[in-house]
């Protein structure tokens, strides 16, 4: 299939060697210019014209706006505007309504998983709009995904993604406090460990980031910065629905005093430091 990806921070770079070694015809683009990623074109126009699929992994809400208001005059009829980016419900409908009016197609597919599982093709996207427009990308996406799935229309993806890193935040700053007093405690990592393999809440999110705390390891598979983000937009979809999450909230102003001590770029697993420098 043609297709333009544009966005090649560490997820995008990833999926871009994917596609290129998978046989597509891909264009890519990024706003810093990076010539050595396959297919790269340094305009947008020309990365973006023909394409019968665009895929957009950028930073932010108003990066993708921007981004689809660009591309908007350059896109070809039915062409299926995939945006992967994690931004507000608000700025997602807006975006599909922009890409509808310019005569394309419009897939809201937010994603979890990491650098790692993106190396690995083991990507989960949570997916909202037309089953057929699914259907048509996901010759391209399936090779790359643990799974693929759809949640409703154009806006439910984006909200469950919200709801979904709300709880992983939610999950590590447990385990950074629980880690963090048994340390105190004077409990061995290696016992603390293994008490919680045989202990129910063990979970996935425990297996990925321990490596990260036996090394201190901050090297970014998904940064600070970014789960931030997404905990203010989770936090304002939260209030548009009438409530208020306490414990949310202060997990939040936890990744505002990470960022404070110079965390922004580091990996979420370092919220750990946080905790260790308020004891």
């Amino acid at each position: 299939m043609r297709i333009a990806l544009l966005g090649l921070g560490l997820i995008g770079t990833v999926w871009s060697r994917h596609w290129h070694a998978d046989g597509h015809d891909l264009r890519t683009w990024n706003r810093t210019p990076k010539p050595d990623a396959p297919g790269f074109k340094a305009d947008l126009g020309v990365a973006v014209r023909h394409a019968e699929v665009v895929a957009i992994v950028v930073s932010d809400g108003p990066a993708v706006l921007d981004l689809v208001a660009r591309i908007a005059p350059h896109l070809a009829p039915g062409a299926v505007v995939c945006q992967h980016s994690t931004i507000g419900r608000d700025e997602c409908l807006a975006a599909a309504e922009r890409v509808r009016a310019a005569g394309g197609r419009f897939l809201d597919m937010p994603f979890t998983g990491s650098k790692t599982a993106s190396e690995q093709r083991q990507v989960v996207w949570y997916v909202g709009g037309d089953p057929a427009d699914l259907a048509r990308v996901e010759p391209i996406y399936r090779p790359l995904a643990r799974a693929l799935l759809p949640v409703g229309p154009v806006g439910h993806a984006t909200a469950l993604k919200l709801c979904m890193n709300l709880n992983i935040a939610g999950v590590y700053q447990a385990l950074c406090e629980a880690l963090t007093t048994a340390d105190r405690a004077g409990i061995d990592r290696s016992a603390f460990f293994q008490a919680l393999d045989l202990n129910v809440s063990r979970s996935g999110l425990v297996d990925l980031k321990r490596p990260k705390l036996d090394a201190d390891d901050w090297s970014p598979h998904f940064a600070v910065k970014h789960m931030h983000k997404d905990l203010r937009l989770a936090l304002r979809l939260a209030a548009e629905a009438g409530l208020e999450l306490s414990g949310t909230a202060e997990v939040e102003r936890a990744y505002a005093r990470a960022e404070a001590l110079g965390l922004a770029d580091s990996d979420f697993a370092s919220l750990v430091e946080v905790v260790r420098r308020q004891a």
